[in-house]
């Protein structure tokens, strides 16, 4: 079985991507959704990331994720630390879930796969990117937040360009019959190399 990673930067599209590819029968793992909940169902990350952030970091039992964003968003410090604790138990939850699925190929859908130097842990990339103003527009509408907000977590992303040239394949994600398309014939690709 071929393990692809799925990355494109925040606004790009790549859960729409995502989810295109589960359409055809493609088993996707959502890493961002798992670390959300490994950091609040397992104890050990729980604790490393109180001692980390402080006990503000949880609400009522839940991640309080404003309050962790206002943090690890405005310096690299900090934001590495957190990657540091949650990235490794994420890695080991997705190795124990692909074990357990049968198909020529699963997809880990994971944001920062260049920013952490995970590439070579994958047989392929797949990156989804769009122009930066639409992006920017996206995440806006999408999460309800000011602009600074979001340039402040783009900042912490690598530029698509740099990401293309790591890539082996990339999608441009505009339209949305167009990106279907092209999700369509790249699953055919994938099936034929996973032979």
């Amino acid at each position: 079985m071929k393990i692809v990673g799925l990355t494109g930067g925040i606004g790009s599209g790549k859960s729409t991507v995502a989810n295109m590819f589960r359409d055809l029968g493609v088993p996707v793992y959502d890493s961002d959704r798992e670390a959300k909940e490994l950091m609040v169902t397992s104890e050990k990350l729980r604790n490393a990331i109180i001692d980390l952030l402080g006990p503000e970091s949880y609400k009522e039992g839940n991640l309080n994720r404003p309050f962790i964003a206002s943090k690890v968003f405005l310096g690299q410090d900090l934001l590495m630390a957190l990657n540091a604790i949650v990235h490794p138990a994420v890695r080991e939850h997705f190795q124990d879930w692909a074990k357990a699925q049968e198909a020529p190929y699963v997809i880990q859908e994971t944001a920062l796969i260049f920013e952490n130097g995970m590439q070579d842990q994958f047989d392929h990339v797949i990156l989804v990117s769009a122009p930066w103003e639409i992006r920017l527009e996206r995440v806006i509408r999408r999460d309800q937040v000011e602009e600074q907000e979001v340039l402040n977590r783009m900042d912490n992303q690598m530029e698509d360009g740099l990401k293309e040239k790591l890539a082996h394949f990339s999608i441009v994600n505009l339209d949305l019959e167009d990106t279907r398309q092209h999700v369509q014939k790249l699953h055919e690709t994938l099936v034929k190399q996973a032979d």
